[in-house]
């Protein structure tokens, strides 16, 4: 049953857009964008060949032996993990020896990690095992409630648009349908998410103080205080009062609600919370998307550590893209006023439509499906 399953699978073109057993690993196309025309109708399509899954048992569980597994290991765990990843085009179930995590089965692994959100090394660590581990119904379930989300995202978006993907904690520049740059983010904690946005991008903020929101003054700062009275010197923030007197720490009750009625303001510099830009737009959440001196977050595969607003990798790619076609902010300009380090702002000529999206499974126009945890638990999915 299992090798009919299988061959019926691929000719209704599961995994159709991978090489099925090529020793180069084949991934999604870059171009593709999470958002596009057509990805609500590719979506509603794959709900199809995952139904035929559902309703032919599933896939089998991988063993926990799996843990760890790469190439050049044999054990038994290896047949159930072969059998997962050809049950959605992976992997060529008869490729090679069966009980061998052999080159084949690395190439799958890969591929299955890039679908997911995973850090793609051919390992099956413990992130890995868990998504393959996830029962075929609960994929479909996802696909069936983002199906229906998608029929509301994707209409007539813009020929430059931002998205911002949250579970998938990645951010894309997007123009006349293609993904000319994609961004590695940090998003909001599963209990500060980041919110749905539909807004303009307008100004980029070039060296900026950072102004900490009473949100994280009560639940970050004042802890931070009670426990190292020199926090807030060695961070380089700045107390000040309603007439915008600086005050030393010293004066303030760090063991009552009083700091919440000050303004908290970083200096500039390579330790500012917001690193060197930050991007902004019209938002009742008071968001906004930022550099981060935290560059080792960008390499964990949950990227959920913020307070709402998204940190973006790479982020002067992203800003160069946004004044592009903005008068007096070539890329020379540009690093000119970041290396000088003065506080400078920029005005986008035309204001870009932006996107905050919570998508967890899609199907992008070359039938590659695609998942990613249900970080807020909005889907509705047990």
């Amino acid at each position: 049953m299992l090798d009919e399953l299988i061959k019926e699978n691929q000719e209704n073109g599961i995994g159709s857009g991978f090489d099925n057993a090529s020793r180069n690993v084949r991934l999604p196309k870059k171009s593709l964008p999470t958002l596009s025309p057509s990805t609500a109708e590719t979506t509603q399509t794959s709900i199809a060949q995952y139904e035929t899954i559902v309703a032919k048992g599933g896939w089998p569980d991988v063993p926990q032996a799996a843990d760890g597994a790469h190439v050049g290991v044999k054990s038994p765990a290896i047949p159930p993990l072969r059998q997962r990843l050809s049950l959605v085009g992976d992997l060529e179930l008869n490729s090679g020896d069966p009980l061998v995590f052999d080159s084949y089965v690395d190439a799958a692994v890969r591929r299955f990690q890039v679908r997911h959100g995973l850090h793609a090394d051919g390992i099956v660590h413990e992130p890995t095992l868990h998504a393959l581990n996830v029962p075929a119904d609960r994929r479909l379930a996802q696909l069936k409630t983002n199906a229906v989300r998608l029929k509301s995202l994707t209409g007539n978006l813009g020929s430059r648009i931002v998205v911002a993907n949250i579970p998938a904690a990645q951010i894309e520049a997007i123009e006349n349908g293609v993904a000319v740059t994609r961004h590695t983010a940090v998003a909001g904690k599963p209990d500060r998410p980041s919110p749905d946005v539909r807004s303009k991008i307008t100004q980029i903020n070039f060296n900026p103080f950072w102004t900490v929101p009473v949100s994280i003054i009560r639940k970050d700062l004042i802890p931070k205080m009670q426990a190292e009275p020199d926090y807030l010197t060695r961070n380089h923030i700045r107390i000040y009062d309603g007439k915008n007197n600086e005050l030393p720490p010293s004066q303030i009750d760090w063991y009552s609600a009083e700091a919440v009625n000050y303004k908290f303001k970083q200096d500039v510099g390579d330790f500012n919370s917001l690193g060197s830009m930050k991007i902004n737009f019209p938002s009742p959440d008071g968001v906004y998307m930022h550099d981060t001196p935290s560059k080792n977050l960008f390499g964990e595969d949950f990227r959920f550590a913020s307070s709402g607003c998204m940190r973006v990798q790479n982020v002067r790619e992203l800003v160069y893209w946004i004044l592009a076609e903005t008068p007096g902010w070539s890329k020379p300009e540009i690093d000119e006023v970041i290396n000088s380090g003065e506080r400078k702002d920029a005005k986008v000529a035309k204001p870009l439509p932006l996107y905050w999206v919570y998508v967890t499974a899609w199907a992008t126009p070359d039938g590659v499906v695609q998942f990613r945890d249900d970080i807020y638990n909005r889907d509705g999915v047990s």
